[in-house]
């Protein structure tokens, strides 16, 4: 699929937002539609059928929650990013919770944005098709043997790590909240410090320079971000 026949919905009551997201976009070679509104968005979604959403939380009309949460409730599996502010964390997590694939603070570069855009659009056409082998960098995990390698080295992880990493690999290059992930791996019934002890540890096995990580990044107040599959 080519960025031309990819079509982006903007969703944004802010000009300035619109114009850059059209021009920056439009230059890549993406087709964009625009939304001021919560309602004129859903009536969008509708008649122009985007491939992905870019939706602003700050809507005049519709908590921007609220339209994620009808989206995904009415089974609109759309790959959606959210621009927020840099301050609003709370908001993120809570639009990460409800399905969001993936989020951009204002202001935001292009390349990020476009990076993003290419990770959630990869990963909506891998997810019914999750590979067995994930590779990154020098780190290599085999889903089926359970097998995690650093430059051909198998390392050796506690079930609690691995499961961690695993979590991770379904969804590299995507943010996965503290919340999810202790969902995931502990059923939900553990405090956030426990998963950051746990994920210091994975680190200092699979990160050349634990403190400065290229794999597993952290999301300030959100949660990690393992470094999507070359």
């Amino acid at each position: 699929m080519t960025n031309a026949s990819i079509k982006i919905l903007v969703v944004d009551d802010e000009p300035p937002i619109r114009k850059l997201l059209r021009v920056g976009l439009g230059a890549e070679g993406y087709a964009i539609a625009e939304a001021t509104n919560a309602m004129n968005a859903m009536e969008k979604v509708k008649a122009e059928q985007p491939d992905l959403i870019l939706l602003d939380l700050g809507l005049p009309d519709m908590q921007g929650h609220d339209l994620l949460a009808k989206w995904r409730n009415d089974l609109i599996e759309l790959p959606i990013i959210i621009l927020s502010s840099r301050t609003d964390e709370a908001g993120i997590v809570k639009a990460l919770e409800l399905g969001a694939d993936d989020y951009v603070t204002k202001p935001f570069g292009t390349k990020e944005l476009v990076a993003r855009i290419r990770v959630a659009l990869r990963h909506k056409l891998q997810q019914h098709g999750e590979r067995p082998i994930f590779q990154t960098g020098d780190l290599s995990v085999d889903l089926v043997k359970r097998i995690v390698k650093v430059a051909d080295k198998e390392v050796k992880l506690s079930p609690k790590e691995y499961d961690i990493l695993r979590v991770l690999v379904q969804h590299a290059g995507k943010v996965i909240t503290h919340q999810h992930l202790l969902n995931q791996v502990w059923g939900g019934a553990t405090d956030v410090q426990y998963l950051r002890v746990y994920v210091r540890q994975l680190r200092q096995k699979i990160e050349r320079s634990p403190d400065e990580p290229q794999y597993i990044t952290t999301e300030t107040g959100v949660g990690y971000r393992l470094r999507e599959a070359e």
